[in-house]
């Protein structure tokens, strides 16, 4: 239980969680551990498998649904957004909770890099966190069913997400908890436009939430690499400059860098293949409005 000084919230909203945790679990919250090759979904076979299975269903369903006719399912695609809005700003805010007063207490560089900002409420949520991504991939089979086109950063995304919490989790790596939260933060925003749209509501701000994602993506390359140089810099390299180890595996760094590397580029093109719209052949681009 947090003091007055270090509460961030009128209420410690962990202790519901904890509560609500418990009912459903049948133990108690400060109790869970994860332990590789125990926990559920704690195994490359699994998540592979997963993985495999994920493609099989939505390129095995497009085939499938060349013979019928778009399903809607309206309702129930309402209901799924609706559900992933409340569940990413319930874990949003119960990260807060448990991050800000290790940052107000011990600094930043402590809160990416000290294996004491790994803390046994924070492990359950990477854990929470990493099983949403299996039940996110259910927005792929929602496409298939409305034969929408599957564009290549959406599978990709949705899939080596994923992987990228599995390989973090495993690999406890401190600095998780930031590409985590603006991941969240961003899922607040994405699904609730798509629940609103589902609902006949007209958005106006979706190029922004792309914007976002690029600035999520740009935030996190830039604690990601710092991580992963000071660590390599100090095991490998002392001569260079550095503010000394990280915790965290080697992999978890290296598998991290490399995939948010690429979800930058690929949204970033995405942004310009969207938003960016090119005169028609003999026609005249329109003229800008001035001030």
């Amino acid at each position: 239980m947090p003091t007055s000084a270090t509460q961030v919230f009128p209420v410690y909203l962990y202790d519901y969680f904890a509560r609500g945790y418990e009912l459903v679990t049948g133990h108690p919250a400060d109790s869970f551990e994860y332990v590789r090759g125990e926990t559920l979904l704690s195994t490359n076979r699994e998540s592979f498998a997963i993985m495999m299975a994920y493609f099989v269903v939505i390129f095995g369903g497009q085939v499938v649904m060349k013979n019928f006719k778009p399903i809607r399912a309206n309702f129930l695609f309402q209901l799924h957004n609706f559900v992933l809005t409340v569940i990413s700003g319930g874990l949003l805010l119960l990260f807060l909770e448990q991050i800000v007063p290790i940052v107000r207490e011990h600094g930043v560089f402590y809160s990416v890099c000290n294996s004491g900002a790994w803390t046994q409420p924070l492990e359950l949520l990477y854990y929470l966190n990493y099983l949403t991504k299996y039940y996110e991939l259910i927005d792929t089979v929602f496409l298939v069913l409305r034969k929408k086109k599957l564009e290549f950063l959406h599978y990709y995304h949705h899939s080596l997400t994923m992987l990228l919490c599995f390989t973090q989790l495993n690999g406890r790596t401190a600095v998780s908890y930031v590409p985590i939260t603006l991941n969240l933060a961003v899922h607040v925003l994405m699904y609730y436009y798509y629940w609103r749209a589902s609902c006949g509501v007209k958005i106006w701000w979706k190029k922004y939430l792309t914007l976002f994602q690029i600035t999520q993506f740009i935030i996190d390359l830039g604690f990601v690499y710092f991580c992963t140089y000071t660590y390599f810099a100090t095991a490998y390299y002392p001569h260079l400059p550095n503010m000394g180890t990280c915790t965290g595996t080697e992999t978890a760094a290296l598998f991290g860098c490399g995939l948010l590397s690429s979800y930058l580029l690929l949204f970033i093109q995405f942004f310009f293949k969207t938003y960016t719209k090119k005169p028609v052949a003999g026609q005249a681009a329109p003229a800008k409005k001035t001030a």
